[in-house]
């Protein structure tokens, strides 16, 4: 009997402990993401201390393509939402697609005060490197070069133009002076390490360009992990919505 109950004990645990390690919830998250959604982690977690969560932060549209193909993620947080509508329209997600935030671009630089001339920051002479996201997968990206040639200035910058593969990246480059200015995410130059290095922004009119609606889902991969649906909800919260209001992502109407 002392030997079923020992080894009744030790199965117990085992299949405990390779239900914990399944209920891990990771996500695959847009760049400009990294200081709000950090934030959120760690309020979440002071409520659920024994939960693990994992974020990889990168391109949205890199992202999309993994998922494509069966990326081992539970989460996807898309700066770009139609990528997880996608997604939900192949079959590949188990929730609702949600509306985190609409994403803002700034001109960002420590060279020059890009609230001075505005757009035509980019045309300033003294200037050698614009540094933007790669418009091809990274939905900043291509938000600023649609603004460019709104105001008629991508012509006249493109060959300056350096690219991040995607917005934080982009964001290092003009923060670490690998290019004069950029256009980065307003979520970005919000955060400590940027308004650490001294710059000044520039926020660029919506109408320059579509909105950046930001969206996040819940993937199939996540059927089972109860976890993955406890984070989705709590990002829908007051309290998160707080912290991404608080990093320049504003809400729809």
């Amino acid at each position: 009997m002392t030997n079923r109950l020992f080894f009744g004990i030790i199965i117990t645990f085992i299949f405990t402990g390779c239900t914990i390690q399944a209920q891990k919830v990771s996500i695959a998250a847009a760049s400009d993401l990294k200081f709000a959604l950090d934030s959120i982690i760690s309020v979440y977690q002071i409520q659920h201390p024994s939960e693990k969560i994992q974020v990889t932060y990168g391109s949205s549209g890199k992202f999309f393509e993994q998922i494509q193909y069966d990326a081992p993620f539970d989460l996807y947080f898309s700066a770009d939402v139609s990528y997880p509508k996608k997604l939900k329209d192949q079959e590949l997600t188990i929730s609702e697609v949600k509306t985190y935030g609409i994403g803002r671009i700034v001109i960002w630089s420590k060279k020059i005060n890009p609230t001075i001339e505005k757009m035509n920051s980019l045309l300033n002479p003294n200037l050698n490197k614009i540094a933007i996201a790669n418009p091809d997968h990274a939905p900043y990206g291509e938000k600023a070069k649609e603004s460019m040639m709104y105001y008629k200035i991508y012509d006249k910058v493109k060959n300056k133009l350096v690219y991040g593969e995607n917005i934080s990246q982009t964001a290092q480059f003009v923060q670490l002076g690998a290019a004069d200015i950029g256009i980065v995410a307003l979520s970005l130059a919000l955060s400590p390490p940027m308004k650490k290095a001294g710059g000044k922004y520039y926020v660029i009119p919506e109408e320059s360009h579509k909105p950046l609606e930001q969206g996040y889902v819940i993937l199939k991969q996540a059927k089972d992990n109860t976890n993955a649906l406890k984070f989705y909800n709590f990002v829908a919260s007051s309290t998160a919505i707080a912290i991404l209001t608080h990093y320049g992502f504003t809400q729809k109407a």
